[in-house]
C-alpha cells in the first residue's frame, strides 16, 4: 500500500491540496491529461479543471484516478474538500456565474418555489426560516429578486419548471404574501420564455423525490447540473452524471400535468380562502 505523503510543504486549503495532489500524481506517472483522460474513459478537459482547482468531480472519477495512480488517498482528499464550508460557497459562485450565461434552464423543485421565480416576501420568509437575519438576510433577499431580470432580459434562457404539488401545499403564515407569490408564478407563466408543470403527489416516490436539480444549458453546447440535498450542494459537470440526471427529469416530466392543467390548478388556489385553523 502505497504510504501517504506528509502535510507538510503542501497547502492546507483543501481543494487546492487535492488539485496538487491530482498534478503531482500524473505528473509521477509521465501522462498528459489526453492519457489519463483515455485510460479511465472520463473527459480530459475536465481533468484539466480538476488539476486547476476549478471544480472537485465526482467520487467515481476519483475512484478511477486512484486505480490508475495505484493511490489510497485521492478519494479520501476529495471527501475533506468536499466537507469544507467555504467551498459550497464557491460551487454556488460558479453555478451562479453559469446560470447568468445559460441558454435554457430547467428545475425540478420538490418543496419550495424555485428563486427565480420567488417574490420578495417569499423569499424573505424562506431564508428566515434557514436561520438568516438581520443584514446577512436582506442581502440575501436582494440578491435573490434581482436573478429575476434575468428572464425578462434579451437574451433570455427558456426557463422550464417541474413543480412538486407539495410546493402548493406548504403556503407561507400570511395568506397576503402567499397569494402574491401564487399571483406572480401565474404572471411569470405569461413570459413566451416560461412554462411551469405540476407534479402530482399521487405520482409517488421518484428518482428525484428528495432532490432540486437545475440543468443549464451553456454557449458551448455543454449540459451542468446543481443538486441540493438538505443542508449540501454540489455542481455536477461530469458528463455521465448529468446524463443520468436528465433522464429522471425527463421521466417526471412524462408524470407532470400538462402546463394548462398546472395553471388551472394554481389559479384555483388563488380563489380558495384561506384555511382558519382556529374553526377546526
Amino acid at each position: 500500500m502505497p504510504i501517504r505523503r506528509a502535510v507538510t510543504g503542501r497547502s492546507q486549503e483543501p481543494r487546492a491540496r487535492f488539485a496538487e495532489e491530482l498534478r503531482s500524481c500524473r505528473r509521477r506517472h509521465g501522462k498528459t491529461l489526453r492519457e489519463v483522460g483515455a485510460a479511465i474513459t472520463w473527459d480530459h478537459s475536465h481533468l484539466g479543471r480538476m488539476e486547476l482547482g476549478e471544480t472537485l468531480g465526482g467520487p467515481e472519477m476519483v475512484q478511477d484516478l486512484d486505480r490508475l495512480y495505484g493511490t489510497d488517498y485521492l478519494l479520501i482528499l476529495w471527501e475533506i474538500a468536499q466537507k469544507d464550508p467555504s467551498q459550497f460557497r464557491a460551487r454556488y459562485r460558479r453555478y451562479m456565474a453559469m446560470e447568468a450565461e445559460a441558454t435554457s434552464i430547467q428545475i425540478y423543485s420538490p418543496a419550495v418555489v424555485p428563486g427565480l421565480l420567488q417574490v420578495e416576501s417569499y423569499a424573505r420568509a424562506l431564508l428566515s426560516a434557514g436561520g438568516l437575519t438581520g443584514s446577512s438576510l436582506e442581502t440575501q433577499v436582494k440578491a435573490r429578486c434581482e436573478r429575476r431580470h434575468l428572464l425578462h432580459a434579451p437574451n433570455a434562457p427558456f426557463l422550464r419548471v417541474i413543480l412538486s404539488e407539495a410546493v402548493l401545499r406548504t403556503p407561507t403564515k400570511d395568506p397576503a404574501h402567499w397569494a402574491q407569490q401564487l399571483h406572480h408564478l401565474l404572471r411569470t407563466t405569461e413570459l413566451p420564455n416560461v412554462s411551469v408543470q405540476l407534479l402530482p403527489l399521487a405520482t409517488g416516490f421518484h428518482a428525484l423525490t428528495n432532490m432540486y436539480v437545475d440543468f443549464l444549458r451553456l454557449p458551448d453546447a455543454r449540459t451542468v447540473a446543481w443538486i441540493e440535498s438538505g443542508y449540501s450542494g454540489e455542481l455536477v459537470e461530469e458528463t455521465s452524471p448529468v446524463e443520468r440526471l436528465v433522464l429522471s427529469y425527463d421521466r417526471l416530466r412524462d408524470e407532470a400535468l400538462p402546463v394548462a392543467e398546472s395553471l388551472k390548478l394554481i389559479a384555483d388556489l388563488i380563489k380558495e380562502p384561506p384555511c382558519d385553523p382556529t374553526s377546526t
